[in-house]
């Protein structure tokens, strides 16, 4: 199929191939089972896949559209062999991923007609937040882009001291106050920071906290407005963490959230540790809001920008 073709480097895929080691033996090990012994994909055969899909957190709604298309490949072509299940299940499932133009970028990169272009991360804590933060912040200065970290996650101490250790890793300014301060304060001070600075791009860190949807919602609001007192139309991008590990777990923060605040991207982290990086196809297709960015491991270059075929391919390969 035309979807198909060498877009990301051999190191970029090897580290991606690997991250995913995890999640397609275990559904490679499913699917085996399922289909010894039989010849064709038949009634029985799908019933199996269906259970596979969902079990390795695909999601329903998601898995449901997977099958259908089978049956019709079944329906069409009269005779499909067991052994050519994983080809048609890597074409149909890119298919499905192909009905919208997300997920098609290759390298981490910004509008240039923004300056600075502010990115706000949401997240519940522990979901790798400032750890993604941290390695975007690296990722954007490797391209020689000027960037400045806000720590408005005043709730934990450790919040503000993890991004601070990240700042310096990445040697990357930082701006801050002391724990119990005003978020929007931050944010406020930051954007003027980088204004001064002439900096590209800003990363704001926000606290993790959904026990209280209203509460966030009052708060994220009130970032965003402080914000654009120093610059217009911020923040450019509001980017919600995931934590791929827990499966269907992601799904309902996806939506927790996307109801608090409006949530323009995505990153799911924590993808080498699993069998459940099904999840990401199911999040993509569901959730109307790219995937921008995959964590498949703990180095600092093991976060990368969420190609749709390339993943297809290295979960299917």
């Amino acid at each position: 199929m035309s979807f198909f073709k060498k877009i990301f480097s051999s190191e970029k895929k090897e580290t991606l191939d690997k991250g995913l080691e995890k999640s397609k033996s275990t559904f490679f090990g499913k699917l085996s089972k399922a289909v010894a012994g039989k010849s064709k994909v038949d009634d029985a055969v799908l019933d199996d896949l269906e259970e596979i899909l969902v079990s390795s957190d695909v999601g329903v709604n998601t898995t449901l559209k997977i099958i259908e298309r089978i049956e019709e490949r079944v329906s069409k072509d009269k005779y499909l062999g067991t052994d050519e299940l994983n080809a048609i299940l890597r074409e149909e499932i890119a298919g499905l991923l192909s009905e919208t133009n997300l997920g098609e970028e290759t390298e981490f990169v910004v509008p240039r007609d923004k300056k600075p272009y502010v990115i706000m991360v949401v997240g519940v804590n522990g979901v790798g937040k400032t750890t993604t933060i941290g390695k975007l912040a690296y990722q954007f200065k490797k391209q020689g882009l000027k960037v400045v970290l806000g720590a408005a996650d005043t709730f934990r101490a450790a919040a503000i001291d993890q991004l601070q250790v990240w700042a310096d890793r990445v040697d990357i300014p930082i701006v801050k106050q002391s724990m119990g301060s005003d978020p929007a304060s931050v944010a406020f001070d930051t954007l003027e920071s980088a204004v001064t600075q002439d900096a590209d791009v800003v990363i704001i860190d926000t606290a993790g906290r959904l026990h209280n949807k209203v509460n966030l919602m009052n708060e994220l609001t009130k970032v965003k407005r402080v914000m654009q007192k120093v610059v217009d139309n911020t923040p450019n991008d509001v980017l919600l963490v995931l934590d791929g590990s827990t499966g269907q777990n992601a799904f309902e923060q996806a939506k927790q959230f996307t109801a608090a605040t409006e949530v323009t991207s995505l990153a799911v982290t924590k993808l080498d540790g699993t069998a459940k990086g099904g999840v990401v196809i199911g999040i993509s297709d569901q959730f109307k809001i790219p995937v921008k960015y995959i964590g498949v491991g703990e180095g600092i270059e093991d976060l990368q920008v969420f190609n749709k075929f390339e993943f297809v391919d290295s979960f299917f390969k």
